[in-house]
């Protein structure tokens, strides 16, 4: 599952890559979590490497289920 924040003030989006085990319920929590505490959100992506979002510079957030590519004919 890939998650993508919107930054206030920024063109740029920050894109993690989560672990297939990761639940979108349970992001959505830290997510309005961080942002009612104004904490900074911590999610580790699938690689391992910690990555930090301030909860009062998101803009917006996209979840993105990632489907599996078929190959050949079949559907």
């Amino acid at each position: 599952m890939e998650v993508r924040f919107g930054i206030v003030q920024s063109m740029k989006e920050i894109d993690i890559d989560l672990p297939e085990d990761a639940s979108i319920e349970d992001v959505k929590a830290k997510v309005e979590k961080a942002i009612a505490d104004k904490s900074v959100l911590w999610l580790t992506s699938k690689k391992g490497n910690p990555v930090g979002v301030p909860g009062e510079r998101i803009s917006y957030v996209e979840f993105d289920t990632v489907a599996e590519r078929v190959v050949g004919f079949g559907v």
